[in-house]
C-alpha cells in the first residue's frame, strides 16, 4: 500500500513538474532534494518533504529573480556620473 502511494505521488510530481516548463521550475529541483533529505529524516516523509521543498524553492526563486529585476531596473535609472 505504502509503495504504490509513493509511486502515486511521484508520478503526479513528475507530471505536474513536466507541466510547469522550466521557466517556473526554478529551485524547484533543489528545494525538493533538500526537502526530501529533510522529511527522511524527520519521520520517513520524503515525499512530503519533497513536495513541500519544492513549493518553497520555487517561491525563494521567483523572489531573488524579482529581487534582481528591480535592481537591473533601479541601476538603469541612475544617472551617468562624470569624472
Amino acid at each position: 500500500m505504502k509503495a504504490g502511494f509513493i509511486r502515486t505521488a511521484l508520478a503526479a510530481m513528475a507530471v505536474s513538474l513536466a507541466m510547469a516548463g522550466t521557466a517556473n521550475a526554478a529551485g524547484c529541483m533543489k528545494g525538493a532534494v533538500v526537502g526530501g533529505v529533510a522529511g527522511h529524516y524527520a519521520g520517513h516523509h520524503a515525499v512530503v518533504g519533497a513536495v513541500g521543498g519544492c513549493i518553497v524553492g520555487r517561491h525563494m526563486a521567483k523572489k531573488h529573480a524579482e529581487e534582481q529585476q528591480a535592481a537591473a531596473q533601479a541601476g538603469q535609472h541612475q544617472p551617468a556620473r562624470m569624472q
